[in-house]
């Protein structure tokens, strides 16, 4: 359990809210366990029917802690187990999944939404994917998901090329349903959890199934980027890229 994640249930909406803002919410290990847990306890509720990710008014997320990267790259661990529980998590997550997003969404603040069913960004929202500029590749099954969203060239863009785009351009290529003013995403996120709760719980779900498909497919795509991504890790250009990192920011 982490306190820089808060599980709370609105009725049958399960709110799970980033919340390390000194950090300006970077997960670390402790904290994808917390959401992993949550979310596995929702898929096995009766009473639980939609999942809220929120963050805070300046972060979503900046992504995964730095510091766990650096330390699976010393230990040769690529992807952290606990990250890659949460990711899994998010491949086969029993209940719909809603996100309210705020300031900035890096890495798997960006790459999560492809999981999610609907997302609400505030008109401030930044998103990034910056993984390769670190030495590394896209994790989340981001390299399937996104080119069927949005094309191949566009995803090479923003996975490759790591271009920071905002809230509209999201809305327009379909990573999120809704933008709205700053600091104004989690009501209308909630709103449209309680909507989604309020339906046929079976029929929401076997539609669900229809509309996203089979899970396995995604989550070989999570397993053969984490494969790459451990391989990454030792690779010189990764090291010199977190060493270059960690010298700007020290």
């Amino acid at each position: 359990m982490s306190d820089h994640v808060t599980v709370t249930d609105d009725g049958p909406v399960r709110i799970l809210r980033l919340n390390r803002p000194e950090k300006k919410n970077a997960l670390t290990d402790a904290m994808y366990d917390t959401l992993s847990d949550a979310l596995e306890d929702a898929a096995a509720s009766a009473a639980i029917r939609c999942v809220v990710i929120a963050g805070g008014p300046a972060a979503f997320t900046a992504g995964a802690d730095l510091n766990d990267f650096l330390r699976a790259a010393r230990h040769a661990d690529g992807l952290r187990p606990q990250a890659l529980r949460f990711l899994h998590g998010l491949a086969t997550a029993g209940k719909p999944l809603v996100a309210a997003v705020e300031g900035v969404a890096v890495g798997i603040g960006t790459t999560m939404l492809l999981h999610c069913d609907y997302a609400v960004a505030a008109e401030d929202a930044r998103f990034q994917t910056p993984f390769v500029h670190l030495g590394l590749v896209p994790e989340a099954a981001s390299s399937l998901l996104m080119p069927r969203l949005m094309g191949p060239r566009r995803a090479f863009e923003f996975l490759v090329m790591g271009r920071p785009f905002g809230a509209a351009e999201a809305r327009a290529m379909g990573l999120v349903n809704e933008v709205v003013p700053a600091g104004e995403a989690e009501p209308p996120a909630l709103k449209a959890a309680h909507q989604i709760a309020a339906l046929p719980a079976e029929a929401v779900a076997l539609s669900r199934r229809l509309i996203r498909g089979s899970p396995a497919e995604v989550e070989g795509r999570i397993d053969e980027e984490a494969a790459l991504f451990k391989q990454r890790l030792r690779s010189a250009e990764a090291k010199a890229a977190f060493e270059a990192f960690f010298s700007r920011k020290g």
